[in-house]
């Protein structure tokens, strides 16, 4: 295998139409309230949780037990078993204070089986600044909802009756009127990252989240190539009942060719390939015909295997083809589940999509894939072959400035050597001189990453490897006219250790015998 190595929070607000009762029910353990106190006790919120026993910041699934949450009151003895950690060993309450508790959750792994450990102690905070004491409860909790009135009704209709609204105060954002009137002269357009809308939702990218079975409530996010694999659950007798299992649920839904928009895209099935059980593959001829999953001699036959999008975009963010590659098979009647796979890549309009150059390893003679990494986002490839790894391409004038955009990919395994001539002036001065160089050696846009295998994929970070500039300044003597030679040139180094013969060493024995073992003998 050849691979590279380089140097809601959501506030919900109840609105009735009814009037309250101005008679409260009374009982004899509080004592009767008053019209105003009711009011004031029904804005309250709940009382704050200050307990860190109870607290358990890991806790996301409702009547689940979430996995390695080691304070999760879903999980039983037998989860525990199942834990490798604990995802959140120290539960405190506010850091702030002079002396708080702290919960400290482990687990014993020599325990059969592993159990759960739970101690209760104190922290003492060395601040001379801490908080000795708190009597301000209403700063523990979030503010009251606003009540409704025949006064703010329409406001807060305006603000909470569509089906979503922003929990942020009036006074974090500008005047409402500005913010309207902005949004409806806004151009609208897909940026990195954004989920690509269709017209009941978004398009469905299945992939494994907590297990490995498919989950359909990922999101297919506008130039983030992805590459998943799942289980899905399936048997002969209920195929035809799952939708994820028919080429109609990939592409029944039209794509919007810009966010909240009308404009929509069909997504088209590009080919459909048949797979047999034991793996051959056909591409069929047609790919227009919709193949639903039927039953046919103890098989189910037209089953989706894998999914491919290729999505054609434009420069400005727009949507403008969407495909679909399928891979059907079929499934017997000792099968429980099958594997999916799923796939989408983006190519821009007018440009040439850049391959996969190996799976996984480099194959010799296939172009270097590299990229860019911004700030807290994947690998982002240029859809364009000649914006990868390239170097400068000779020409037959070798002039420099004339042949400046002339370059050629870096291909895995071949040592090149280029360059061109460059003739300087006595009217160049140091600075735009060294602009001149750099830009003829690394190109208009140098990537920032390669790719340590041929099939690494945009959202797997670690399989790119950072490219290192090492600069050495030598400004050439100036006040004459004289031609200097500009060359560029790429070295592979095979660094893997060949592999050599060797045998096994001879076991020891250690054995310990009593001193009089061999008596009367010895």
């Amino acid at each position: 295998m050849a691979a590279l190595r380089f140097g809601l929070l959501l506030f919900l607000s109840p609105l009735r139409a009814a009037e309250p009762s101005t008679e409260l029910p009374s009982s004899p353990e509080a004592p009767s309230m008053t019209r105003a106190t009711a009011w004031e006790r029904g804005r309250s919120g709940p009382a704050p949780l200050t307990d860190v026993a109870k607290l358990c910041v890991c806790d996301l699934l409702v009547a689940q037990c979430d996995i390695n949450c080691c304070c999760d009151p879903d999980c039983s003895a037998a989860d525990f078993s199942l834990f490798t950690t604990c995802s959140v060993p120290v539960v405190t309450g506010d850091s702030r204070l002079c002396s708080q508790k702290a919960a400290i959750y482990s687990l014993d792994t020599e325990a059969n089986p592993p159990e759960r450990v739970f101690k209760l102690v104190d922290h003492v905070n060395p601040s001379v600044f801490c908080i000795h004491a708190t009597n301000y409860e209403q700063a523990l909790s979030f503010s009251s909802p606003e009540i409704p009135t025949a006064e703010n009704f329409d406001q807060l209709l305006r603000k909470y009756g569509s089906a979503t609204f922003s929990a942020e105060p009036d006074s974090w954002s500008m005047n409402s009127d500005a913010s309207d009137s902005s949004d409806a002269n806004e151009s609208y357009r897909y940026e990195y990252g954004v989920p690509i809308q269709t017209v009941d939702a978004f398009l469905r990218l299945p992939s494994p989240v907590v297990s490995s079975w498919c989950s359909d409530a990922n999101p297919a996010g506008f130039l983030v190539q992805q590459a998943t694999k799942c289980i899905r659950s399936i048997s002969v007798e209920n195929c035809g009942n799952i939708e994820a299992a028919s080429m109609l649920f990939y592409i029944n839904s039209s794509i919007l060719a810009v966010p909240k928009s009308s404009q929509m895209v069909n997504i088209t099935v590009r080919s459909v390939v048949v797979q047999s059980l034991n793996g051959m593959q056909t591409l069929l001829n047609s790919s227009d015909v919709l193949r639903h999953p039927v039953i046919l001699n103890e098989l189910c036959i037209n089953v989706v295997l894998g999914v491919s999008y290729h999505i054609t975009y434009t420069d400005t963010g727009e949507i403008t083809e969407a495909a679909a590659s399928f891979v059907l098979g079929a499934v017997n009647k000792e099968a429980l589940s099958i594997q999916q796979s799923f796939e989408i890549s983006f190519t821009q309009v007018n440009t040439n999509p850049v391959p996969f150059s190996g799976n996984p390893g480099y194959v010799v003679g296939l172009a270097v894939r590299a990229g860019f990494k911004p700030q807290g986002s994947g690998i982002i490839q240029s859809t364009n072959k000649y914006s990868q790894l390239t170097i400068l391409q000779s020409t037959a004038n070798q002039d420099c400035l004339t042949a400046q955009e002339a370059r050629t990919p870096v291909l895995f395994g071949y040592n090149m050597i280029s360059g061109c001539k460059l003739r300087i002036t006595a009217a160049m001065n140091c600075q735009p001189l060294a602009q001149i160089l750099l830009d003829l050696l690394m190109g208009q846009s140098f990537p920032e990453y390669v790719a340590s295998f041929g099939n690494s994929q945009a959202q797997d970070v670690l399989d790119w490897v950072p490219i290192t500039h090492l600069r050495i300044s030598e400004q050439p003597p100036l006040g004459r006219e004289r031609t200097i030679p500009i060359t560029s040139s790429v070295v592979f180094t095979d660094i893997s250790s060949p592999a050599e013969p060797g045998y096994k060493a001879w076991p020891t024995i250690n054995a310990k015998l009593p001193h009089d073992f061999f008596f009367p003998f010895v």
